[in-house]
């Protein structure tokens, strides 16, 4: 199945039933008199988040979503049947946006999530509606209010607690593959991974989602390589693990210019702690791991973790870190809530 993670759809919301203009004559009613009904209501357009999907690749082969029309009112006070509703089911992590994709509609986050993107329009008043004392045999009736339309934009960005950021053959999906189930593919050149991973890592009995993206690399958010497009599926990660290739000749240079491509993209993802791990220290003769880890401890201001994504070497160590991270943001979280209960509460 191709990941597809952004779409542009076209809805329209039903129109409403015309009311009715009739009247009443029958043989042995006395009194007869306007009994035209009103319309039926137009179906609403609305998008529910659904659990089992992934991808918006639904959204490729249809873009136009049409909610049903109200039915007419008719003669003996019937009122049409409301049109029908339509759904568009969408993962969890989509965000709808208007058609200028700035002006935000829904975030989805959570599986049951239900908005109304367009409401449908209003049935028409039959002419027993407008029936008074001083006018007894109305003649008129209202028609259906219009449905509405407009084209919005669907993006996905996945849900997950840490993410791996790195240039291209840095060992992400190396290291993606050795501490979950999730299989990428990987190759020994530029770009092997076209679009985003998801794994579930497992370790000291607890478990956290772990995402790949495609490499990124100098001039990205100017849309060198495949650019900066994905880096949207991490804006939700807790933590960020940073994979710097131990074999290039300037892991500094490398580590900046990664740390550039994600403060141009936003300042949220500049912000968010991040864990630098030197990958493929196996290939490294002890020399070089010296060098190569004090010119990144100098650029980054940071602890630097030692791993091989091949051999497995200190890979639980980063493991432990992100759970460390999660976990003090969790309880940052529930602090901040607890203060703000407090504040509220008045005896």
């Amino acid at each position: 199945m191709k990941f597809l993670d952004q779409a542009k759809v076209y809805i329209k919301s039903g129109s409403g039933g015309g009311g009715a203009v009739s009247f009443l004559r029958e043989k042995f009613v006395e009194f007869g008199g306007p009994d035209g009904g009103n319309g039926g209501r137009g179906g609403d357009v609305i998008a529910e988040c659904a659990d089992g999907l992934n991808t918006l690749i639904d959204f490729r082969y249809q873009q136009h979503f049409r909610a049903g029309t109200g039915v007419h009112g008719m003669g003996k006070n019937r009122t049409g049947a409301d049109g029908e509703d339509i759904v568009l089911r969408v993962p969890v992590g989509t965000q709808i946006f208007e058609e200028d994709q700035e002006t935000l509609i829904a975030d989805f986050t959570e599986v049951g999530q239900r908005v109304v993107l367009l409401k449908g329009g209003n049935g028409g008043f039959g002419n027993a509606y407008f029936k008074t004392s001083s006018n007894q045999a109305p003649r008129r009736a209202n028609p259906g209010q219009e449905g509405t339309e407009k084209g919005i934009w669907l993006r996905l960005k996945l849900i997950a607690d840490a993410g791996l950021v790195g240039q291209p053959n840095a060992g992400k999906s190396t290291f993606l593959s050795a501490v979950s189930a999730a299989k990428p593919k990987i190759a020994d050149y530029p770009f092997t991974t076209l679009h985003p991973n998801l794994g579930v890592v497992r370790i000291a009995e607890r478990e956290f989602v772990l995402a790949d993206i495609p490499g990124l690399i100098e001039g990205a958010s100017e849309g060198v390589g495949i650019g900066d497009r994905f880096l949207g599926h991490i804006e939700r990660c807790g933590v960020l693990i940073h994979l710097i290739d131990g074999t290039n000749e300037d892991v500094a240079h490398t580590y900046q210019a990664v740390r550039h491509e994600l403060a141009a993209y936003a300042d949220v993802l500049a912000d968010k702690p991040e864990i630098v791990v030197l990958n493929k220290v196996d290939a490294l003769t002890p020399e070089e791991l010296k060098d190569k880890l004090k010119a990144l401890k100098k650029v980054s201001k940071a602890d630097i973790r030692q791993v091989s994504g091949v051999t497995g070497q200190g890979v639980e160590q980063v493991l432990f870190d992100v759970l460390a991270i999660l976990d003090a943001e969790k309880a940052a979280i529930a602090e901040a809530e607890r203060k703000q209960t407090e504040e509220k509460w008045t005896p």
